[in-house]
């Protein structure tokens, strides 16, 4: 799919971190001639950290803060000027206290898939239902005048809780919204899927990269991660608009 110049375009992604790597060249592209707004739906409070980078004594609040910190370099690296969490106005349904929606970690299945942690938090975002967060997010694109929404493709890319709860939560608030939807992935492009490529964004990219010291390394263009797994820096990638109900 081809998204035109001026489309006003919000992507929903999981955890800070996660719109640089799974999206980071499409959003530094993107800002060049469309409004564009992330969504963040949790502050990754659960994410491992790389050895050494915080003090042993950090509190979770510290770390909270921390992540959210990171979040803001990576975003302004990308070039993005507007965001917000989801739970938060003006993600949030109008009339109702604001809330967070917490990372609900995860397990290795097996290489390459994650599955449910086993002690995740009434307050997460995977036990969190889909009505609340999906009205939370349509109040979004409805006080934003948002045109397109994207986020996970059905599996989350790895199958991350989280990203399949955010599948689930974009396809109800753009069905609430009546926005248009798509999903994004990396590697092989999908039956139905337009492929993309920015390599002028690269530099983009690796600066946001950098921002997040304590969720990964950067070596040239290899991204290292906390359990030693290694991905390249992608300026590829793919969309597929998700057929409306």
């Amino acid at each position: 799919m081809r998204i035109a110049p001026g489309l006003r375009v919000v992507f929903l992604h999981a955890h800070p971190d996660d719109e640089t790597l799974a999206t980071g060249a499409l959003i530094a592209e993107l800002v060049a001639t469309n409004p564009v707004l992330v969504v963040t739906a949790t502050r990754g409070e659960r994410g491992e950290i790389v050895p050494g980078v915080l003090p042993v004594a950090t509190s979770p609040e510290q770390l909270t803060s921390v992540r959210q910190a990171e979040l803001a370099a990576a975003l302004a690296a990308l070039g993005v000027r507007e965001h917000c969490f989801l739970g938060s106005p003006p993600a949030r349904t109008p009339g109702r206290p604001p809330r967070e929606y917490h990372d609900s970690g995860m397990a290795w299945v097996r290489s390459g898939l994650a599955g449910p942690a086993a002690d995740a938090e009434p307050s997460s975002l995977a036990l969190a239902g889909t009505d609340e967060p999906a009205d939370d997010l349509a109040a979004l694109l409805a006080s934003w005048r948002a045109d397109l929404l994207l986020s996970y493709a059905a599996d989350g890319g790895y199958g991350h809780p989280d990203h399949v709860a955010c599948h689930v939560i974009a396809g109800r608030a753009a069905a609430l919204a009546g926005v248009r939807c798509a999903e994004f992935g990396t590697g092989p492009a999908p039956d139905g899927a337009s492929g993309y490529d920015y390599p002028q964004r690269l530099d983009a990219v690796r600066a946001a990269l950098d921002g997040y010291r304590t969720q990964l390394t950067r070596v040239a263009d290899q991204v290292i991660h906390v359990g030693g797994q290694q991905e390249p820096v992608a300026a590829s990638g793919w969309l597929r608009e998700v057929p409306r109900p």
